[in-house]
């Protein structure tokens, strides 16, 4: 009420009802004004009092001291004896103050308000508090309506003398499960307080009545004591912070959400961690419906998607143990129509919210009898469909379904709407992870041999395995490379780094390899011009990236994508291994640049490592190679691996030597199963390349072999010999062209290089000439004019063998030609 208000009053008008006793007087002593409130306090109403001395309101004269003092001041207060309309003596404080009426003529306002003791009933009683005050043995002394709208009592004398545990005992038999719970933490919790004479402040769930939504309150315990801290009794006061506490719990699951939505990049896992965040502590049931081209890294469809749609269900969480209210299965595909609440929000693009009782809604249900039974059985009432889109595209679409009480409200589909779209770019993320590992991973097959070559050296068997690392698959290879003379190469290595940069320098690398293997390099000069190639190809990166020529920037424009390649081009390097078989001396010489050794199983069944010489990793240039050379009896196996294979697991290596001794008689296909099986988890963290090699022999009777002197006379011996062993091997169809392939290059050898001269036959997948000498020059093919009498030689070697080549010995070099037993 404004008591300086000027608006003309007459029986009360224009005072606001309070519970303050208010009146006007005039200058002569008359009641201008009588408040309601002035009406309770006296019994008087304003036609009794308006217009009449106001003196007849006093049960006393006031003291002549009290008198004077009011006429002289602007105010004025003390105690009072009013008279009852009914006759008794009404003790009043009462203030008064002067101010002038629309006349300008002088008036005094008189206000009564309640005593202290009356203040406190009151402000007790109508605070919105649940306030209640216990004595020492915690009966219920006083508790405010608030507190008794809680419990579910009418009258306050139905809580009076009675202990807690009482009270929630008639919320138990209402139905309310958690009263027995939460009386017995109230009783423990009060007993704390009376005996420590603290007080305590907590946060609860208080039960209401069946069916009802769950409040949460902050109480605040305290004890009643007086001054000299003896303890009579616990207050309380609890006040409902159930849209704070609300609030706190959507900020922690939504804070959560961030943390655990998105852990890995695969579509069907973040789909997974969305629907358990949500459920139970937001929704009852959740389902994670996407598009097919999604889950294999395809481009969704762009904006939103209309009319009927199909999709895939990835992932449903429920409550309930099973989901077995899940009308679509796991991997299974449903069609929604386009009235549907899903269609409905994939076609506009924003969440939609349907109930019970809505015609889509129940229109959809309907339409399933198997959706209709589960919204009946289960009592679904609340349904969210909030579309799945992420940088424009839609991937698919959430629903959240809820059948406990309380149904979705705005907090909830705001809550809902940003964890969804926090999962929606970690679902792209992990869909253009795929992409991108589909890419790569079809580039480095491609880029594998596909199948192993034809040769009698060794028996093998390989296996390559991609990682998982979300960096991407890295640049593992092995590789089976036949040489000249019956021979063989194996070669494993791997690129360091990961991504599609990896698996190129792989390539690249593969190609290096077998170019040289070609040119017949022992193992550690072809590891040493392999060194070369890497730090010129790390160089060329370098430059290109600086220059731009690769599409990086000069200016600042496209920096990342710049930076990732300047990385990739300087971190670039890698591991060897590289092997040379030879069946017929059944020597193996082997090179390592960095990588890990080498395992070998000898006939017997022992295992050792080999401990070949680790020569720096690719690329780190200026430091050499050494090779070792030793003898492996027919029967062992060779184990060449990537260091992600022993790197797996903590005593990899012990363990990969037991799985050997013990397989050694096996096949070489199931030894590599088991070894994967045994060394790796199910996806392994790092590309892992293994192969193993049983050596074989070539007898005595496969090969043969003539010194010969360095005479041209000699060359017609020398095609006798090879006549001779081709007739004793049955070849005797090779024997013109043999006779021919001899003939030019023993004559050659005389010619033009030096002793010693060594001719030699080998019988394996080929008929294999070979003629060595003393000489390193390497012979090569040339234009014979037409009346030249030399220069013909190597050409018609050439054409009448299916290959031949040449390659460097420690004392000179071969010149070999093989033919094709098919045609013998």
């Amino acid at each position: 009420m404004d008591p300086f208000d000027e608006t003309p009053r007459g029986g009360g008008e224009g005072l606001v009802e309070t519970t303050e006793a208010v009146a006007a007087v005039d200058a002569r002593g008359l009641v201008t004004a009588w408040s309601p409130g002035a009406w309770r306090l006296l019994g008087y109403g304003p036609s009794d009092v308006i217009g009449h001395p106001a003196s007849l309101l006093l049960a006393d004269d006031p003291p002549a001291a009290d008198l004077r003092h009011a006429a002289a001041s602007q105010s004025w207060s003390g105690r009072i004896a009013l008279r009852h309309q009914d006759g008794r003596r009404l003790d009043a404080d009462l203030r008064a103050w002067s101010t002038l009426d629309a006349d300008g003529q002088p008036q005094w306002f008189l206000m009564h308000s309640p005593d202290e003791a009356q203040l406190m009933k009151w402000a007790f009683e109508l605070s919105p508090l649940t306030l209640a005050i216990y004595d020492a043995d915690g009966r219920t002394v006083r508790i405010n309506a608030a507190n008794r709208r809680l419990l579910g009592l009418e009258a306050d004398d139905q809580a009076l003398g009675r202990v807690v545990e009482d009270l929630y005992g008639d919320a138990r038999e209402q139905g309310v499960p958690s009263a027995p719970a939460f009386s017995e933490h109230v009783t423990e919790t009060m007993r704390r307080v009376a005996a420590t004479g603290q007080g305590i402040r907590y946060e609860v769930s208080a039960p209401m009545a069946p069916g009802a939504r769950e409040l949460t309150w902050a109480v605040n315990m305290s004890p009643v004591a007086d001054p000299s801290g003896r303890v009579y009794g616990v207050f309380t006061a609890g006040c409902d912070i159930t849209e704070q506490f609300e609030a706190r719990q959507r900020l922690a699951l939504l804070n959560e959400a961030g943390a655990r939505i998105g852990t890995t990049l695969d579509v069907r896992r973040t789909a997974d961690e969305l629907a358990g965040m949500a459920v139970p502590r937001f929704a009852d049931f959740v389902s994670v419906d996407l598009l097919d081209s999604v889950l294999h890294g395809g481009e969704p469809l762009s904006g939103p998607v209309d009319g009927t749609i199909a999709l895939r269900r990835v992932a449903h969480q429920s409550v309930l143990e099973g989901v077995p209210e899940a009308v679509v299965a796991l991997g299974a595909v449903d069609t929604y129509p386009d009235y549907s609440p899903p269609a409905r929000a994939l076609a506009s693009g924003r969440p939609v919210v349907s109930a019970l009782g809505d015609s889509d809604f129940d229109r959809w249900a309907l339409s399933d009898p198997a959706r209709a039974a589960r919204v009946r059985d289960y009592g679904f009432h609340s349904v969210m469909s909030i579309p799945v889109r992420a940088r424009g595209t839609t991937l698919g679409v959430a629903v959240f379904v809820r059948r406990r009480p309380a149904p979705f409200a705005a907090d909830d589909l705001a809550l809902a709407g940003e964890m969804v779209a926090r999962a929606a770019v970690c679902v792209d993320n992990a869909r253009r992870y795929t992409r991108e590992r589909h890419s790569v991973l079809t580039l480095q097959r491609s880029l594998l041999p596909r199948q192993l070559p034809q040769q009698h050296a060794v028996e093998v068997a390989t296996r390559y395995l991609p990682g998982s690392s979300q960096v991407g698959l890295g640049g593992d290879w092995f590789d089976v490379i036949p040489l000249s003379g019956a021979r063989v190469a194996l070669v494993v290595g791997d690129v360091i780094g990961h991504g599609i940069h990896a698996s190129a320098a792989m390539g690249r690398l593969r190609i290096a390899v077998r170019t040289l293997a070609d040119v017949d390099l022992a193992p550690d000069e072809l590891l040493t011009q392999l060194d070369d190639l890497v730090i010129r190809l790390a160089a060329d990166g370098s430059r290109a990236d600086g220059t731009g020529r690769y599409g990086g920037s000069t200016d600042g424009a496209g920096t990342d994508e710049g930076a990732e390649r300047t990385e990739t081009a300087d971190d670039m390097g890698a591991t060897c291994l590289y092997a040379v078989y030879d069946p017929i001396s059944r020597q193996c010489t082997i090179a390592r640049a960095g990588g890990p050794e080498p395992a070998l199983v000898r006939s017997d069944g022992t295992v050792e490592l080999l401990n070949i010489p680790a020569g720096p990793r690719l690329g780190v240039g200026g430091l050499p190679f050494e090779a070792t050379e030793l003898e492996l009896p027919e029967g062992s196996l060779l184990a060449l691996y990537t260091d992600g294979l022993i790197d797996a697991r903590p005593g990899n290596l012990d363990e990969l030597c037991r799985v050997l001794a013990r397989r050694s008689g096996h096949s070489l296909d199931s030894t590599c199963g088991t070894v994967l099986e045994r060394l790796l988890p199910t996806v392994p963290t790092d590309d892992v390349a293994l192969l193993i090699a049983r050596t074989r022999s070539l007898g005595p009777g496969q090969v043969s072999s003539w010194d010969l002197a360095a005479d041209p006379s000699v060359v017609a011996e020398a095609r006798k010999v090879a006549s001779d062993q081709l007739m004793h091997w049955g070849l005797e169809d090779l024997t013109f062209t043999t006779e021919l392939v001899v003939s030019e290059l023993v004559t050659n050898a005389i010619r033009h290089a030096e002793a010693p001269i060594r001719l030699r036959l080998i019988q394996d997948q080929s008929l294999i000439c070979e003629v060595a000498d003393g000489s390193s020059a390497t012979p090569h093919l040339r234009r014979a004019r037409t009346y030249d009498e030399s220069g013909r030689g190597l050409l018609l070697v050439a054409q009448l063998t299916d290959r031949w080549g040449t390659r460097q010995t420690p004392t000179g070099k071969i010149i070999w030609a093989e033919q094709s037993l098919r045609e013998a």
